[in-house]
């Protein structure tokens, strides 16, 4: 009826390189990559990175073809790197309401965590590649456009003057991405972790960005209350800690917020959203 023939029974020992707790946690972050990007996945999962990683470079592509075509930009215009993540902010708000709850939300819906504790990751380790995907996520979208700027100005001659100027502008920059990607991600984790919905984490960070913004706008402003409460506006804080690293007063006044207050409130909501994370996750009941 058949050629077919069994030459052996039982089973193989997996002979394959073991890359342990590194192997595992690089396939999370690839995995998670691949998954808030839609790669492999139907058109319609691609939609909203494409827009977000669209409208973030859009700026810069204006700013190039500005300087190459018209030559309008003078130095002294150049070097206001501190004001692009300001322009880019909405991109940047809507990456993580969108993306960020897929990092954590999706796993504990589908029981897909369950399957990532099988292996060598832990609780600890699994938040920390999801938190580093998250991370990656983000600097697309804060870190590629200022260095294309920084680049193109360079390339024309209306970019920092002199190398030592040109190293630590490009300094600068990495850094204002990585306060910017950071604490914008510890935010959008903490959210996501009170819930298992992908949307309602999205509304409920859409909402508390905004939210918090507006309030402390009206409270300052409107009531004449202290600006200490600034530092409770989750996008400004970020934005305005930017203009500090690029030497620039902003919008918030040296003498009502001084750098040391808002370096300290970063550093309190990046700790104090982790830790909520990893209080959420530590007690979590995980069926493998």
């Amino acid at each position: 009826m058949t050629d077919a023939q069994i030459f052996d029974q039982g089973y193989r020992t997996y002979s394959g390189p073991r890359t342990g707790l590194r192997g595992a946690l690089r396939s999370l972050v690839i995995a998670s990559l691949r998954a808030t990007l839609g790669l492999g996945r139907k058109a319609r999962h691609k939609i909203i990175p494409i827009l977000t990683i669209a409208i973030s470079y859009l700026p810069a592509i204006v700013i190039l073809g500005i300087v190459v075509l018209l030559g309008e930009v003078t130095a002294d215009e150049a070097n206001y790197y501190g004001y692009y993540d300001g322009v880019i902010s909405i991109a940047v708000v809507l990456m993580v309401a969108f993306m960020v709850p897929q990092l954590l939300c999706t796993d504990r819906r589908t029981g897909l965590l369950g399957v990532y504790l099988a292996s060598p990751l832990n609780r600890p380790t699994y938040l920390l590649g999801k938190a580093i995907t998250a991370v990656i996520l983000l600097l697309t979208v804060t870190l590629g456009p200022p260095l294309i700027v920084l680049l193109g100005y360079s390339l024309q001659g209306v970019g920092p003057d002199g190398f030592t100027n040109w190293v630590e502008t490009f300094a600068k920059i990495i850094l204002s991405s990585l306060v910017l990607g950071i604490f914008l991600t510890s935010i959008g984790l903490a959210i996501s972790a009170t819930t298992d919905r992908w949307g309602t984490a999205t509304a409920t960070i859409i909402g508390v960005l905004i939210a918090s913004g507006i309030v402390t706008g009206l409270l300052v402003e409107e009531s004449d209350l202290s600006p200490a409460i600034r530092l409770f506006s989750l996008v400004s804080l970020p934005l305005q800690l930017i203009h500090r690293i690029h030497n620039d007063e902003g919008f918030w006044t040296y003498s009502e917020n001084p750098t040391w207050s808002l370096w300290l409130a970063f550093f309190g909501w990046v700790l104090a959203s982790l830790a909520f994370v990893w209080s959420r996750y530590r007690t979590l009941l995980v069926r493998r």
